[in-house]
């Protein structure tokens, strides 16, 4: 059985509050990328996995595929075990998503190949258990979230008429050191409306405020984005807390040339 599991953006990404149990409360809009890493499994006499494509950075070690097939096989006598084969295609502690993804999309094979019934509402509680973001991905549709992320509302937004530029510069920024340098605070505009309104003003009005910190010990991720804007994009932002930046431009209307900044992931 194999399956493709998406890379998401976030349109504006904002720390509310900070929750008693430790976490923090969110808005942001999470879009679906169609940006895709493989995943197949098949029956075997033991369970393994075997990534190739982009390098992990900590490898197989803890790795979320491993985690959410484990999570089933400690609840459910049904599941055995499994020959895994992960191809990454999504750049790894990106901001884009990609292990969350990966996450959610096994805890959905595993379930279908061993007949498992789970309910969608249940599986995707059990998605929460490894990640925040987790449960967006069980779904393949724009959506504007809350609570720690899970909390998810589809919404229209269709945004197939724009090119998008992603550069990830291959820089590592830990989740929890980010969270640290935000000041909680609800958003300026409200985000809902905001994302409705034309791209080209979303510059005034979108904002992540995870990019504070990162610019700050990041002085790159800045240039990447003003160098975005120079060459055209109606749009730049950092996605999650780092460390892509990505350019949203008009249709056909992406830069002729290399931009040299990092990775770069073109979707026309």
């Amino acid at each position: 059985m194999i399956d493709f599991p998406h890379a998401k953006l976030n349109l504006g990404l904002y720390v509310v509050s900070k929750r008693p149990d430790g976490f923090h409360d969110l808005q942001t809009f999470f879009y679906p990328l169609p940006l895709y890493d493989i995943l197949e499994i098949v029956p075997s006499a033991k369970t393994s996995l075997v990534t190739t494509g982009l390098q992990i950075p900590d490898g197989n070690t803890n790795n979320l595929v491993l985690r959410a097939y484990q999570l089933l096989k400690e609840k459910f006598s049904q599941v055995e075990p499994l020959e895994i084969h992960l191809h990454k295609s999504i750049p790894a502690g990106a901001g884009l998503g990609g292990g969350s993804s990966d996450a959610a999309k096994m805890l959905q094979l595993v379930n279908a190949f061993f007949n498992l019934n789970i309910s969608a509402e249940k599986l995707a509680g059990f998605a929460l258990e490894l990640g925040s973001d987790c449960p967006f991905f069980m779904q393949n549709e724009p959506c504007f979230a809350t609570g720690r992320g899970e909390i998810l509302e589809p919404a229209a937004l269709d945004l197939s008429s724009y090119s998008f530029l992603l550069i990830h510069p291959g820089i590592h920024i830990n989740t929890s050191l980010a969270f640290s340098g935000i000041s909680p605070a609800p958003p300026a505009h409200h985000l809902k409306e905001s994302v409705r309104a034309p791209v080209t003003d979303w510059k005034k009005i979108l904002s992540n405020v995870f990019e504070i910190p990162a610019f700050r010990a990041h002085p790159v991720l800045r240039q990447i984005k003003e160098k975005l804007y120079l060459e055209g994009a109606l749009y730049a932002s950092m996605t999650g807390s780092g460390s892509t930046i990505y350019g949203i431009f008009p249709k056909g209307g992406l830069p002729k040339h290399k931009l040299d900044l990092g990775q770069e992931t073109v979707i026309p």
